[in-house]
């Protein structure tokens, strides 16, 4: 009976063919909304407005979207990147979501199998938002009292705060040196430059993951991390 070999890299082609099929696909729904209102009510904005608005807080965008694809992909995986850039919410939703799957069925990141995972758990979290805010837009008159009792406004402004800290406690468990040195890095920029957060606070996180990275790659060569010094000690 013969077997079809099937090539290595087809899914990796496949996966990248059609991820930037749907990333340019998402970008021209994007666009095409503002355009056919403006032609439906033939009015445009004042294009030297929007120029300054752009020069104003696109280069930070930029710059935050560069370092997150630089600090997220080799995480995720092609797969779970492609998904997660067209649907949003990455620090939000889609990184917490791949993380606590990897670390439920064993598996790390940069591997092949922890891309699988994280391309299933990525789509699985896009479809149950999708359908949480499908149910909400059709639940909204009923739902907006609930939502907007005094009571439960302290439990939305600790949403994120109480969803990191869960899953901090397990990472930063594993290798506390060198998670307290982005942790200091990020309490001193709150404490002693608040201004500095208040402009960028977006790129705090990939900031603090390349810090994260460097005080790794130094603790590994002093040997703190059973590095270059412990291997040289054997």
């Amino acid at each position: 009976m013969d077997k079809k070999v099937i090539n290595p890299g087809y899914y990796d082609k496949s996966v990248h063919v059609s991820g930037r099929m749907w990333i340019v696909a998402a970008l021209l729904v994007m666009l095409a909304v503002p355009v056919v209102i403006g032609l439906e009510n033939q009015a445009a904005p004042d294009w030297m407005v929007v120029l300054r608005g752009l020069l104003a807080v696109a280069p930070i965008y930029w710059t935050v979207c560069a370092i997150e694809v630089f600090t997220f992909a080799p995480m995720i995986g092609a797969g779970g990147t492609y998904i997660g850039f067209v649907t949003g919410n990455l620090t939000g939703i889609k990184i917490p979501a791949a993380l606590n799957a990897m670390e439920g069925a064993k598996v790390k990141p940069g591997t092949k199998e922890g891309e699988i995972i994280s391309t299933i758990s990525i789509a699985t979290s896009s479809i149950v938002t999708t359908l949480i805010v499908v149910v909400g837009v059709l639940l909204f008159t009923q739902l907006k009292p609930f939502l907007n009792a005094p009571e439960l406004r302290p439990a939305f402004n600790m949403i994120l705060p109480a969803l990191f800290g869960g899953l901090g406690v397990v990472y930063i468990s594993k290798a506390w040196k060198v998670a307290v040195t982005p942790l200091v890095f990020v309490a001193a920029l709150i404490i002693f430059a608040p201004n500095i957060v208040a402009f960028a606070g977006s790129m705090l996180v990939p900031v603090a993951a390349l810090v994260a990275i460097a005080a790794a790659r130094i603790m590994y060569n002093l040997g703190w991390l059973g590095g270059k010094e412990t291997a040289e000690g054997k």
